[in-house]
Parts: C-alpha cells; structure tokens; sequence
C-alpha cells in the first residue's frame, strides 16, 4: 500500500471542507441547510447564512479540514506501515 502525502491530503481535504461550508452559508437564506448552519455556528463561531457568514465559515471549515486531513492522512500512515512489515 501506498502512504500518503499528509501536507497534501489535509490541503485538498482542507479546501474542500471550507467550500462547503461557504457553499452551504451562501444556500441558507434560500432555506437549505439552515438546521446544519445552526449546529455547526456553536463550534464555528461566526458562521451564520449569508454573504459574510458563508465566508466565515469557508475560512473556519479550510483550517478545520486541513487540521483533520493531517491527523486522518497521519493516522492511515501509521496503520500502512504497520501493515507492510
């Protein structure tokens, strides 16, 4: 098996998670995702529908996927070198 890259993992996991979250604040106000806004605006503080909310969270949801990406690439680096011996 192959290892991963963890820098680029937790960067495409990163900017895809922060998409979203803009994406998803940018949809609200026209009535779809509201109820996830709502619980995710109590860890991402600031996030709420709307322009500058979306954007908010577009930034909280980048650091929160690139710090996941880097423990979840880690973490399946370990379990491959385990694996491989």
């Amino acid at each position: 098996m192959q290892k991963l890259n963890v820098k680029s993992f937790a960067f495409a996991l990163g900017v895809s998670w922060g998409l979203y979250m803009l994406i998803i604040g940018w949809l609200a106000p026209f009535g779809w995702g509201g109820g996830f806004i709502k619980s995710i605006s109590s860890l991402y503080i600031g996030f709420q529908p709307g322009f500058a909310g979306g954007i908010i969270g577009g930034v909280w949801g980048f650091v929160d996927g690139l710090i996941g990406g880097a423990i979840i690439a880690f973490i399946y680096n370990l379990c491959v070198r385990k694996n491989s011996q």
